[in-house]
């Protein structure tokens, strides 16, 4: 009898159905195992496919062959030319007396196992059983974001990934001089310095592909301020004082001649701020401009100054006389 006229007289029967695939192929029988006097069961080789891609089922019939099905997890997912699962990446490739080929497209991880062909013949039932193994590149799942902190502070940077075979983690700091940080999914940086500021990279690799990921950390440090330098400057001409200060964030400038603050446009003089560079500008020096001035930095972690003094520079003149005799 032809499997599809065979399956449609057994559709009002679901148990004799059941009871029929239970001859094909007996729950719990040992996967090695070899042929005895009621069924052959064969065992093939593992077939290892990416996710993604698409897997094809192979089992050989032959010309005695009166019923076929291709199982998983007992499961049918196909009986002869009948399509019994409802998964449509699952299709029919080939139905003959050679073989009964199916094909599971677009694999993920929920199709890896083992997978049986139960072949009816007239003599006795044979199956063939193949164990799918489905591998999957890595992807990092769990990331640390970008994080600001103080200096001095203590910074656990997270990296978790998935995959199979299961991937391995490595840290790399990059933004010195790519220095290998850790082999391991968490990166602790104990007291962290303003030198370990930058950016990070964590790695997860298998026999798959490779993903990467990155994390910048900022470090927040109080001002510290460049030794002042003094200015001398003729009277009448251009002078300028220059305050620069290392800080994250930025500091903010402030000027003082002795205990007097600086404002912008106060006696013909300009502050000009930008980033890290202060510069006070006298565009015409009087005597009054003359003594000592203090440049202090600052942002939310502290403070830090810096004195300058300006002083005079004359010019020497030498007048030289002729005496004619």
């Amino acid at each position: 009898m032809h499997v599809r006229g065979f399956l449609a007289s057994l559709s009002k029967c679901p148990l004799l159905v059941s009871l029929r695939i239970l001859l094909l192929v007996h729950a719990g029988s040992p996967v090695h195992s070899q042929g005895d006097s009621q069924s052959d069961n064969k065992v093939m080789d593992n077939i290892t496919v990416r996710e993604g891609e698409t897997v094809f089922l192979r089992c050989e019939q032959g010309d005695v062959v009166t019923h076929t099905a291709w199982l998983n997890r007992s499961s049918i997912l196909y009986a002869g030319e009948d399509k019994w699962s409802v998964d449509p990446r699952v299709s029919l490739v080939t139905l003959n007396q050679e073989e009964f080929t199916i094909k599971i497209e677009n694999v993920d991880m929920t199709d890896e196992g083992q997978y049986v062909c139960a072949v009816q013949t007239s003599s006795r039932p044979r199956t063939t059983s193949v164990h799918v193994l489905v591998q999957v590149p890595p992807k990092i799942i769990n990331f640390s974001r970008d994080i600001v902190v103080n200096e001095g502070s203590n910074v656990t940077l997270v990296c978790q990934a998935s995959g199979k075979p299961e991937p391995s983690i490595s840290w790399k700091f990059i933004s010195n001089s790519g220095d290998l940080a850790s082999d391991d999914e968490l990166l602790e940086i104990s007291s962290i310095s303003r030198q370990r500021a930058g950016v990070y990279e964590c790695t997860a690799v298998n026999e798959i592909d490779t993903d990467v990921q990155t994390v910048d950390i900022t470090v927040n440090y109080a001002p510290s301020v460049s030794e002042g330098r003094d200015a001398g400057v003729t009277l009448g001409q251009r002078g300028v004082l220059e305050c620069e200060a290392d800080a994250v964030p930025e500091a903010d400038f402030e000027w003082y001649k002795d205990n007097r603050r600086i404002f912008n446009g106060f006696d013909d003089m300009e502050i000009v701020s930008t980033g890290s560079l202060s510069k006070l500008t006298f565009y015409n020096v009087s005597d009054g401009d003359y003594g000592n001035y203090t440049c202090v930095a600052i942002n939310k972690l502290g403070s830090s100054n810096t004195s300058f003094l300006m002083y005079g520079e004359y010019v020497c003149i030498k007048i030289i006389l002729l005496f004619v005799f």
